[in-house]
């Protein structure tokens, strides 16, 4: 330290030295002095590369600054943007740390060699001294791990070496082999800018692969059941209603498929294609009954029945087997084939099949089954007045009793107590104890049964002819359509809510349904009573029986007759306007 400086030390306080004037004599020293600089406070990054106090880029950052140039602190940001995934960040940072430290290292120790040469004084008999290092500026990349991403740090010139041109970083980049994805314009301006020492560039970005999606199977039916409860308006629910049947029609979608896609493949900064991999295709689960669209893309149904998933496969079984009996383990059903069940039908549920329906036990009271087919009833059908049985074609039950039926065809059983019957067939009462007792027996065509009433003499009617079937189903949708009514003028009365007004649109909906029914039925039995008009008295119907006992009522359209007493071998039959027993 000269003279001079030491007083000023001693009357304004010790300056921090700068490590030029350890190697420089005062006199010798031309070159403006800079202040020291200091790293900048930056925000907490998870991009920022942090500099310990011995990074060689902070020898190679104050070797410059001793060549009389001012800089920034480095400030090394791997994504300036935002734009990298955070994964990316942390995997990609410790290289990029080990490997500028090497480079670094490699460039100061070259550097310190530079300065032995410039401050070293010549002393006499000694050899000449080496000649000054000259060092041009220096673009270095980085590439990822995956080559997708590629940064650059541009060094300074040591000594009198060349400044960074844009030449020279193109130059570096073809040796590097780094062409797809370039930032031109970043690396334009990076040849020029002011700060362009020190500083991380993200100059180039590749292309992700893309692997395709596997294929995938949507499908229009569970594959596993789930028991589910529906709750109504007011918060009730109906726990015969489980939903356990799923049905479909033949044709019907079971599931879809969803074909994989191919692989979008990817490249690297060096101009390297990344392979991709396509999705992988699956199989449709066809299993019995179904079959695959012509375009190979929808499972469907090639026949109605009830949809499983079994093992791998959906199948179509149009047949419903139901174990045991019908109650709250099964709810109600209803099913677009066959129904097979092996139980009973409990009392207050409903089974409902566009097939055949076999029960192995009984019908309970207040039950509903309706069938489209045949009703095959093993141990019979006990109602208690509120019991429907429907069937589309026949019934077959070992004995009826306080039950209302509905058969299209024909109705054999051993024995019928207090039934409604209407049969547009014919009603065979023959085996077992082949008795009518009470009730009504409607036929279109045929009664015949072994006993007909009772010694009691309980009123039994038997009427014949006409349609049966559509005549009562008119009576049960007009008495519908006057409980629809009732019900409407009693919610019209009640305060205005949500729920009246949802209430109201279901009973409007319904009124809808019913008159348009109600006007169907009476078209049918307005060319039923056409047909009739036309038809032959042998025709009209006829009643057969070993005996009728008194009090049976026998009828043929507005034709009546009351036994008065106990008959034998009756046959009962109209014959010119007028009911005639042989």
């Amino acid at each position: 330290m000269s003279f001079k400086d030491k007083i000023s030390s001693l009357l304004f306080g010790s300056k921090r030295e700068d490590p030029a004037d350890d190697t420089l004599l005062p006199e010798q020293d031309h070159t403006p002095q800079t202040a020291p600089v200091t790293p900048e406070a930056v925000p907490s990054d998870p991009s920022h590369l942090e500099l310990s106090s011995d990074h060689p880029i902070l020898q190679l950052h104050e070797l410059r600054r001793e060549e009389g140039v001012s800089l920034p602190y480095p400030r090394l940001l791997m994504d300036e943007d935002g734009i990298l995934p955070p994964e990316l960040l942390e995997k990609e940072k410790s290289r990029l740390q080990s490997s500028l430290k090497s480079v670094c290292g490699t460039r100061a120790k070259a550097a310190k060699g530079r300065n032995r040469g410039k401050h070293n004084k010549k002393k006499e008999n000694e050899p000449e001294e080496e000649p000054v290092l000259v060092m041009d500026a220096r673009p270095w990349f980085h590439l990822s791990s995956d080559k997708i991403y590629a940064w650059m740090i541009i060094f300074p010139p040591v000594g009198p070496g060349a400044e960074i041109t844009r030449d020279m970083i193109y130059q570096a980049l073809a040796a590097q082999g780094i062409s797809f994805g370039l930032n031109t314009a970043l690396l334009d301006r990076a040849a020029h800018d002011r700060d362009r020492y020190f500083n991380l560039y993200l100059v180039a970005k590749g292309k992700h692969a893309f692997d395709g999606r596997n294929g995938n199977i949507v499908d229009r039916f569970p594959r596993v059941l789930q028991r589910t409860l529906e709750v109504n308006e007011f918060g009730q629910v109906d726990y015969t209603a489980l939903n356990m049947i799923c049905n479909v029609e033949e044709g019907g979608e079971i599931c879809h498929l969803i074909r994989p896609t191919e692989g979008e493949p990817g490249r690297t900064v060096t101009n390297q294609e990344v392979p991709a991999k396509s999705g992988k295709a699956v199989p449709l689960p066809r299993g019995r009954n179904t079959e695959i669209s012509e375009d190979g893309d929808t499972l469907i149904a090639s026949m109605p029945g009830h949809v499983e998933f079994s093992g791998s496969t959906f199948q179509v079984k149009p047949v419903l087997d139901i174990d045991g009996d019908v109650d709250f383990s099964t709810g109600n059903i209803k099913f677009v084939g066959d129904v097979n069940i092996k139980g009973d039908v409990l009392s207050g549920f409903t089974v409902k099949a566009m097939g055949n329906i076999y029960v192995g036990g009984v019908v309970e009271t207040g039950s509903t089954v309706e069938a489209g087919g045949d009703l095959t009833v093993v141990k019979g059908i006990l109602g208690d007045g509120t019991t429907v049985i429907r069937a589309g074609r026949c019934i077959f039950a070992k004995y009826i009793e306080n039950a209302t039926i509905f058969v299209r065809e024909n109705l054999q059983t051993d024995c019928i107590v207090n039934g409604r019957i209407y049969c547009d067939g014919d009603v065979i009462i023959r085996s077992g104890r082949g008795s009518i007792i009470g009730g009504r027996v409607w036929a279109a065509k045929l009664i015949s049964a072994s006993a007909i009433g009772a010694r009691s003499e309980v009123k039994t009617s038997v009427s014949l002819g006409g349609l049966p079937c559509a005549t009562l189903e008119k009576d049960l949708v007009r008495q519908k359509l006057t409980r629809l009514t009732e019900e409407l003028e009693r919610l019209d009365a009640q305060l205005d809510s949500p729920a009246k007004t949802s209430l109201i649109g279901k009973v409007r909906m319904k009124m809808s349904v019913s008159e348009n029914r109600l006007k169907q039925l009476e078209e049918e039995l307005n060319a039923g009573k056409e047909d009739l008009k036309n038809q032959k008295e042998q025709d009209s119907g006829r009643m057969e029986c070993g005996v009728a006992y008194a009090g049976t009522e026998i009828s043929f359209g507005d034709q009546f007759l009351r036994l008065r007493q106990e008959t034998h071998q009756c046959v009962a039959k109209l014959a010119y306007g007028e009911i005639v027993l042989m």
